[in-house]
């Protein structure tokens, strides 16, 4: 039994419980002395050290050059997954013959973890941008071609049917056809791959990179500054927060103008 939507404003109030309950509970054992302030900073420790990070550059750059240099490789590794995943997925839907080739290397490959392609990044292109953005592919590609895939297939035939009737080749009936009735399915899967795609670029970077938000919190860590570590994943958790929300915008814009 799937539990109804709570309101608006108990959703926010149970919310903001439970954000002030962690706070509290992360402020009590910093403060307790069970462990030094040096290995479990306070919130607000991790704040000022977050701050600083802002203005002092720590492993070569500051905090946002950091994030920008992250963004970078996480746009290049997404906008290659769905340049690739969202074309094959409709050429699969499509075409049994192109189905019946690429699935059974796709459904080997698609259960490795992208983190095990980190030493085959690290050998094939060091530290250079090559690495992290093929890792980050890795991880963020098979969300995207599978939700396209199964987004056409659950297309009605008869659309497809009478494009085919007035005399739309393959070509149209995928791209005026296929493609926008699939949109809803694609956009969702964007969501999981951006979900997945920047977790593989943390860890690409905390491997395979000179710089990049986890390239901080890589020197942070050999530097014993656990508020440096902190702070690398606030602004992690901050901005993969933002770019769920823009897709989830995204989403709810499609369904409206759909009436899903």
């Amino acid at each position: 039994m799937i539990a109804a939507p709570l309101p608006a404003a108990r959703f926010w109030r149970l919310s903001i419980a439970g954000a002030v309950s962690f706070l509290a509970v992360w402020s009590i054992a910093a403060l307790s002395g069970i462990t030094s302030r040096e290995f479990l900073p306070a919130p607000w420790d991790v704040v000022d050290r977050f701050g600083q990070l802002l203005v002092q550059p720590f492993a070569g750059f500051v905090l946002h050059e950091h994030l920008l240099s992250s963004l970078k490789r996480f746009a290049m590794g997404f906008c290659l997954a769905v340049a690739i995943g969202i074309p094959l997925g409709l050429l699969m839907a499509w075409f049994r013959w192109v189905d019946r080739i690429v699935s059974p290397a796709f459904e080997a490959v698609r259960f490795v973890a992208p983190i095990a392609w980190v030493p085959f990044a690290a050998l094939w292109f060091g530290t250079g941008i090559g690495g992290p953005v093929l890792i980050i592919f890795m991880g963020a590609f098979p969300p995207v071609l599978i939700n396209t895939y199964r987004g056409a297939q659950q297309v009605d035939r008869k659309y497809i049917e009478a494009a085919q009737m007035l005399g739309a080749s393959a070509f149209r009936s995928m791209t005026q056809v296929l493609l926008p009735a699939a949109v809803p399915s694609i956009v969702a899967g964007l969501r999981i791959s951006a979900g997945l795609g920047w977790q593989s670029l943390v860890g690409a970077e905390l491997i395979v990179a000179s710089s990049g938000v986890g390239y901080l919190m890589v020197k942070g860590q050999a530097a014993v500054s656990t508020a440096t570590v902190m702070s690398g994943m606030l602004a992690i958790g901050l901005v993969g927060l933002l770019i769920d929300v823009l897709l989830r915008r995204a989403q709810m814009a499609i369904e409206r103008r759909r009436g899903i």
